[in-house]
């Protein structure tokens, strides 16, 4: 019984200890999985009016507002803005750093913003005002 117990706590361990990496939102139809098993990812596009420069990642009065998770051909990435254009993004600290979050899905051919890393959690259009931020 004890050796049971024993590999019992030994995964529990390992899993707990084992970041939790959200590697993209199931139902996020930007992220798609072609039947090769390679993995094509589409980013929000940026708008046909010019942007000023982004507010850098490594900033962090830029993402006082809260990070936008933006799944890109990088892997999921922590955003100061929703387009992730270059330098506005900086590697993922989900499931190892409590952060307030936004999750910026394509649901139904439309860019969301939602709560959580779920297109059930409370989404509006990246055109609204977004909805509460949680910490994740």
């Amino acid at each position: 019984m004890s050796i049971v117990r024993f590999i019992f706590a030994a995964a529990s361990t390992a899993i707990a200890a084992a970041p939790a990496q959200a590697q993209f939102v199931k139902g996020n139809e930007a992220v798609r999985v072609l039947p090769n098993g390679a993995k094509t990812v589409e980013t929000p596009p940026l708008p046909s009016i010019q942007l000023a420069a982004p507010c850098k990642a490594e900033i962090p009065a830029c993402a006082v507002a809260g990070w936008m998770m933006v799944e890109t051909h990088e892997g999921l990435r922590e955003c100061t803005e929703f387009y992730a254009r270059p330098g506005s993004c900086t590697t993922s600290t989900y499931g190892s750093e409590k952060r307030p979050r936004r999750w910026i899905l394509k649901i139904s051919g439309r860019w969301m913003q939602c709560q959580g890393p779920d297109i059930a959690s409370k989404c509006v259009s990246t055109k609204a005002l977004p909805p509460a931020i949680n910490i994740q």
